[in-house]
């Protein structure tokens, strides 16, 4: 039997090695891959979800740095690049019990360069700790890279010659000082080769 996502403890968000271990959620045989991963199918993305003032911050910089014609998506903090479609309803029930929780304390922590763009570095530990909860559950579904632990951030410039990715990344550099970064919720989208379409979003409901 799986394990219970009502029986996610509440309160701080302990370390990631102290989270309760559920029993992984496998899809059909292991040599098979995960349906969100074969042709057609349309795997899930699960992000963090920004407050409102960052989320037009972090959005104004994409708006300004990105080619336009790559620009399809609003800023976003990414937890799973793709998990198979057939888990969104495990995914939005563990989701529910998780924002139960107070949001995790997240800081923008530093910018650095993507090579060919930028992004802001996000730091938080429980948020960290929330996604490896997540990943445990679904341990049997990961694709290679969300096995990974992920270093956190927002893209604002993506898919531009090396020197302009350069040249933002000093100017941003100049007048910035680590600040705090509001999460106010978890969301999972689908994506089907465009801009994402929002299937779940949950906000976190406790205090901290």
């Amino acid at each position: 039997m799986r394990g219970d996502p009502e029986r996610v403890s509440h309160g701080r968000w302990p370390s990631p090695s102290s989270l309760p271990r559920p029993i992984p959620f496998v899809i059909g045989d292991p040599a098979t891959p995960p349906p969100g991963r074969v042709a057609g199918a349309a795997p899930i993305i699960v992000t963090a979800t920004m407050g409102a003032a960052d989320q037009r911050f972090f959005d104004a910089l994409r708006q300004a740095h990105f080619p336009p014609s790559r620009n399809v998506l609003s800023a976003h903090l990414t937890l799973f690049h793709q998990l198979p479609p057939s888990c969104l309803a495990e995914l939005d029930r563990l989701l529910k019990a998780i924002v139960a929780d107070g949001p995790p304390p997240a800081t923008v922590s530093d910018i650095f360069s993507l090579g060919d763009g930028v992004a802001y570095r996000v730091d938080s530990p429980e948020l960290l700790a929330i996604r490896e909860y997540i990943a445990d559950w679904f341990a049997g579904s990961l694709s290679a890279q969300d096995r990974g632990i992920p270093r956190l951030h927002i893209t604002v410039q993506n898919k531009v010659e090396s020197a302009q990715a350069r040249a933002l990344l000093a100017e941003l550099r100049r007048d910035f000082h680590p600040r705090p970064l509001s999460i106010v919720g978890l969301a999972a989208h689908h994506y089907r080769g465009g801009p994402w379409e929002t299937a779940v979003t949950r906000n976190f409901r406790g205090r901290r």
